[in-house]
């Protein structure tokens, strides 16, 4: 299993050291960016992770969405893409065919590009209906590295938000992620 962490504009400082990879939320919605993850990522790539960036789901617009999180993420060519779907701020949530909407869009607009959907496990076994995660599920459940509570394969799993977002990732080597991410 290969470590990672995953960082928001609340982060402005992380120690990237030791790590396989880096994801970076980029946008939200069609109004937010994160005003750091050009140097959040340049700070990952110097420490030689593997970048990914993802983007904050909310219902509607989902076309529009996709548009606006590859044109002002910050992503290089084989650089991770991924759908963060939960419950927003105003305690909506994107539905299932918006989920997979977005996905198939974002794979459309960069095709040379993994997309990923992350979310937690009551969303996984409980709201989502089409078991679709485009490239690889990353789930988050909060128990032992490496052990979610889900019969689905995944590919990363983030097991604590403690002191920062940590996840494994199902990869014997970073040179297999690389190549997974390359889509060799």
């Amino acid at each position: 299993m290969l470590r990672g962490i995953d960082v928001s504009s609340h982060q402005s400082s992380f120690d990237p050291d030791g790590q396989a990879f880096v994801f970076i939320k980029a946008t939200e919605g069609r109004s937010y960016i994160n005003p750091r993850q050009s140097a959040q990522a340049a700070r990952a790539r110097a420490a030689g992770c593997v970048v990914g960036f993802y983007h904050f789901l909310w219902p509607g617009n989902i076309a529009a969405q996709a548009a606006y999180f590859v044109e002002k993420c910050a992503s290089r060519s084989h650089d991770l893409l991924a759908v963060d779907w939960e419950t927003t701020s105003e305690g909506t949530h994107a539905s299932n065919a918006e989920k997979d909407r977005f996905i198939r869009e974002v794979k459309k607009l960069r095709p040379g590009h993994r997309v990923l959907l992350y979310c937690n496990r009551t969303y996984w076994l409980n709201v989502d209906t089409t078991s679709y995660a485009g490239d690889g599920l990353w789930i988050a459940d909060y128990v032992t590295a490496g052990e979610p509570r889900i019969k689905a394969t995944w590919r990363i799993h983030q097991y604590t938000d403690h002191p920062v977002d940590k996840n494994v990732a199902r990869f014997d080597s970073k040179a297999d992620l690389q190549a997974w991410a390359r889509k060799e």
